[in-house]
């Protein structure tokens, strides 16, 4: 008899088809991002944002500890099988924000799962992003509006995301996938 593992078949499978999903969006935004940050930096934020998309999901459906690093990972392979140039990007992206949502819901031991929680932790992984991201783009050559609004587009977009996020999960809850997906 083989042991049981943490996460059943389902709720991988669960988190597979999550980020089958979210990766095909993901290199969505990663082939516009290009015309974005070249024509219209400034609302880079919100495109980038899009990458919160596979833990919400997960995290909101699932409630469960490690499904949003797994489906961030899955997301990210399968955006890379699309966009391979980009692979270390996809990659270190799923694990940097995948492991912010993990941590955040670690905090509370897996038990809170009320939307302030996933909303903080939006918050939380765009002002990590955004300080990565000033220092790469440069952001001190904008006007100081320009800083404003590009700074805060990068928590507004994860923000946004999530909401987005939010309401999948609880779509898919009402359509029964979570009483599907069993320990």
């Amino acid at each position: 008899m083989a042991p049981t593992s943490r996460l059943s078949t389902s709720v991988l499978l669960t988190c597979a088809a999550i980020g089958v999903a979210t990766g095909v969006l993901q290199a969505g935004a990663g082939a516009i991002s290009g015309f974005v940050s070249g024509g219209l930096p400034i609302i880079y934020g919100l495109v980038l944002g899009v990458h919160v998309l596979p833990g919400v999901v997960a995290q909101d459906l699932l409630r469960r500890p490690w499904v949003a690093l797994i489906t961030h990972l899955i997301a990210a392979l399968v955006a890379s099988a699309i966009v391979p140039l980009w692979i270390g990007r996809y990659i270190g992206t799923a694990i940097l924000i995948g492991g912010l949502q993990e941590l955040i819901a670690a905090t509370s031991r897996y038990r809170r799962w009320e939307p302030w929680r996933f909303f903080l932790s939006a918050v939380i992984v765009g002002v990590v992003i955004a300080a990565a991201i000033w220092f790469a783009a440069d952001v001190s050559q904008f006007p100081v509006w320009g800083q404003v609004v590009y700074v805060s587009l990068f928590v507004i977009g994860p923000v946004a995301w999530t909401a987005v996020g939010m309401a999948i999960g609880a779509a898919l809850r009402r359509a029964g996938v979570a009483r599907r997906s069993r320990l």
